[in-house]
């Protein structure tokens, strides 16, 4: 009796993270998907980034806020659940389906939509009611206003084809960022695959 309740003790102990709270599961496919959204992101170019040099813009991405040390699990699932929508989101209107080859347009949507489903089941786990603000401060927000930019630069650009290419660019940078802080995720919280 004393051996099952040893390890029933050390299988508890086993689930929780160093934050003392029930650590997220991801699939293995998760960062894997990231990295594929990345290869179709620099698959979807159609013009030569020096054609667009006057559409140039530095977006202000939150690089230190998204891939500080200082962030805690839930902050960073959070900051990865709000890249990931922002960037379907993005790729989601009806703008964008006239800017890019419906195929890997397609492709992209499906890998973002599934790497958001595997954070939907986290968000939920690894936030509880007294996180529930973390959508609405600190790096959270700063990543809703980088998106925000995005969206009135395309809109003052009239949504063309440089200015697609621009922000093509810019989301394979933040995609990057967020695929390093997946990757740092399962460094301090264990692999986060599942079993």
């Amino acid at each position: 009796m004393a051996f099952v309740l040893s390890l029933l003790m050390a299988l508890v102990l086993v689930s929780y993270g160093p934050g003392g709270s029930l650590g997220c599961v991801l699939s293995q496919n998760h960062v894997l998907i990231g990295r594929k959204n990345l290869r179709l992101l620099g698959q979807m170019r159609r013009l030569s980034p020096r054609l667009c040099l006057q559409d140039r813009k530095d977006f202000a991405f939150p690089q230190e806020m998204v891939e500080g040390s200082q962030l805690q699990e839930a902050q960073a699932i959070s900051v990865l659940h709000e890249m990931l929508q922002q960037s379907f989101n993005l790729f989601h209107t009806e703008r964008s389906s006239a800017a890019w080859d419906t195929t890997l347009l397609e492709q992209l949507r499906t890998g973002l939509h599934q790497q958001l489903d595997d954070l939907d089941a986290c968000l939920g786990q690894v936030m509880g009611e007294e996180d529930s603000a973390l959508g609405r401060t600190g790096p959270t927000l700063a990543v809703k206003r980088y998106f925000q930019g995005i969206h009135v630069y395309l809109k003052e650009k009239g949504y063309s084809d440089c200015a697609w290419e621009t922000v093509r660019v810019e989301i394979m940078r933040s995609l990057s960022s967020s695929v390093s802080l997946q990757e740092r995720l399962k460094m301090m919280y264990g692999d986060l695959s599942s079993p």
